[in-house]
């Protein structure tokens, strides 16, 4: 069993959702945390446990990260983390694996599916650390973790969408 961390600086968590019923808003969480424990031998055996800052929210337009963190949103002061616990890993492929978690937002935790690919080899990196990377893709409903703000359009639909596509592009370290 080998022990990882996350690597924030090389960690990507993006999200998107359409806006509007017409285009799709992107955005990302800047400080991503956590430990990977993997057994080669036995995937099975491995675990994840991820933590999000919420206030690390950026979507390249400050009121909008502003109102995201608000109580119409997630709620950042009462609830400043998103994270992720694992219960299952399965080999789905050479280099992909079924992640089923739990996964909490807004004080609401949810059992979703994450589709990790792109596991890449072990190398050893300049300093002596040993490096792997992989992405991970799924899709939530942001109503589900009681993330409801919305407004209906005078021509019918509403302005954000409820489905949340969320990818994240993970760097991991471990001690040589």
């Amino acid at each position: 069993m080998s022990t990882y961390q996350i690597d924030t600086a090389h960690t990507h968590a993006q999200f998107k959702v359409r806006h509007l019923m017409i285009s799709n808003v992107k955005g990302e969480f800047t400080k991503v945390t956590g430990t990977v424990e993997f057994d080669e031998a036995n995937p099975a055996a491995s675990s994840i446990n991820v933590t999000i800052d919420v206030n690390s929210i950026s979507t390249r337009e400050p009121q909008r990260d502003t109102h995201l963190k608000s109580a119409d949103f997630f709620d950042a002061e009462k609830y400043p983390t998103i994270t992720f616990v694992s219960k299952e890993v399965v080999k789905s492929g050479e280099d992909s694996f079924e992640v089923v978690g739990d996964l909490t937002i807004h004080g609401v935790t949810q059992t979703v599916d994450l589709n990790v690919e792109d596991f890449t080899p072990e190398m050893k990196d300049p300093i002596g650390l040993y490096r792997r990377g992989a992405s991970a893709k799924t899709t939530i409903v942001r109503s589900d973790f009681g993330v409801v703000y919305n407004s209906v359009l005078e021509t019918g639909g509403v302005m954000i969408g409820d489905d949340v596509h969320i990818t994240i592009d993970v760097e991991l370290t471990r001690k040589g």
